[in-house]
């Protein structure tokens, strides 16, 4: 079947798409360059007679085109790119041999695909991302502002910063030069501007997270220390299908294995491969600092266990003593913290992938 099929490769860009599509039977190769619209794309797709097979790139365009495909009956495939094999000597890239590359591949069956989301799935994505980017331009413009005051020799020593007491200390700051003056509250008033952006956005995914498709994932996921409600639904949304995954290829998935160059007898390993998903893996690494200190049950991951079902309570009440215990051995060790907390992040994963799978 795959050898009779027609194999179409599209190189997707915003305002073109070209095309290579090898005709099954004859092998014969054809080349087009069309517009980015769906319905044209689909049409030049229809002409070929017989099975179609058809992929391209996941990329900035997102997955408007896969739909629109699979819905009119067409067998499509998004590919990852970093899987795709291109030969070593290949030195000239230009979007028709990109096309026929993918056509190639998708004829001979070496198109890894990656995991298409739904359309709620991908808005929800969407509004955790938009939530990062928040926490991102919060944290930028927070340090603008306090980097503005310790160059005027003005430093907060009331406590922990960016707190009720420190917006009282930042209103009361006065500064002889117009231009300073001007700069203080043009960097004050995007901090507020941003943290009320900020706040809006915890309030829609809180309430989402309370009803929607992924609760009752986020309640089970929860049961793990540094696993609030707004970390348990970014993970949610961020890994989508956890039954493609078990618990020991999570960790891969978020890239937080050590790369490795083994050859013959040698064995080497070095740092952490950082591939995949760069959300998850920063809220994994955050909520594995969490497990260092002694564990105890308190009010809020009570709270939390009361949303949750009776196993998953049991099984996150294991998760946080076995994790809690291994920050102790690495200890014992004098492991270095921040490697410590990586191996601590890769494990919390797995736990991670065996509360999202229960029934």
């Amino acid at each position: 079947m795959l050898g009779e099929r027609t194999s179409v490769g599209l190189d997707v860009h915003a305002r073109s798409v070209v095309s290579a599509a090898i005709y099954g039977v004859t092998g014969e190769l054809r080349r087009a360059r069309l517009t980015p619209s769906h319905d044209h794309v689909r049409s030049w797709v229809e002409q070929w007679d017989g099975p179609v097979a058809v992929t391209y790139e996941a990329g900035p365009t997102g997955f408007g085109l896969y739909r629109a495909l699979t819905d009119a009956g067409i067998d499509c495939v998004v590919a990852a790119p970093s899987k795709l094999q291109r030969p070593s000597g290949d030195r000239v890239k230009t979007d028709a041999r990109d096309a026929v590359h993918l056509a190639r591949l998708l004829r001979l069956g070496e198109v890894t695909p990656v995991s298409v989301p739904s359309v709620e799935r991908e808005a929800a994505r969407d509004l955790v991302r938009a939530r990062e980017d928040a926490r991102g331009d919060l944290m930028r413009v927070r340090h603008r502002l306090s980097k503005l005051l310790l160059r005027h020799g003005i430093v907060y020593s009331g406590g922990r910063a960016w707190t009720g007491a420190h917006d009282a200390w930042l209103r009361r700051q006065h500064f002889d030069s117009r231009a300073t003056r001007a700069a203080f509250e043009s960097d004050y008033d995007a901090v507020l501007a941003i943290t009320a952006r900020r706040d809006r956005l915890d309030t829609a995914i809180i309430d989402m997270a309370a009803d929607s498709e992924f609760t009752a994932v986020v309640r089970r996921l929860c049961c793990l220390r540094g696993v609030s409600l707004l970390t348990g639904f970014a993970l949610t949304v961020e890994i989508g299908d956890w039954h493609r995954f078990t618990g020991a290829s999570i960790g891969s998935f978020v890239g937080l294995v050590p790369s490795e160059h083994s050859s013959g007898t040698s064995r080497v390993q070095g740092s952490i491969t950082k591939t995949g998903n760069t959300h998850a893996r920063r809220l994994l690494v955050e909520a594995a600092w969490h497990h260092h200190a002694r564990y105890t049950i308190g009010s809020g991951l009570r709270a939390r266990w009361k949303l949750a079902p009776a196993a998953a309570q049991h099984r996150g009440d294991t998760g946080n003593r076995r994790l809690h215990e291994r920050w102790v051995r690495f200890d014992l060790r004098r492991k270095r913290p921040v490697i410590a907390n990586v191996a601590i992040a890769r494990e919390l994963a797995g736990w991670c992938w065996s509360l999202a799978i229960m029934d």
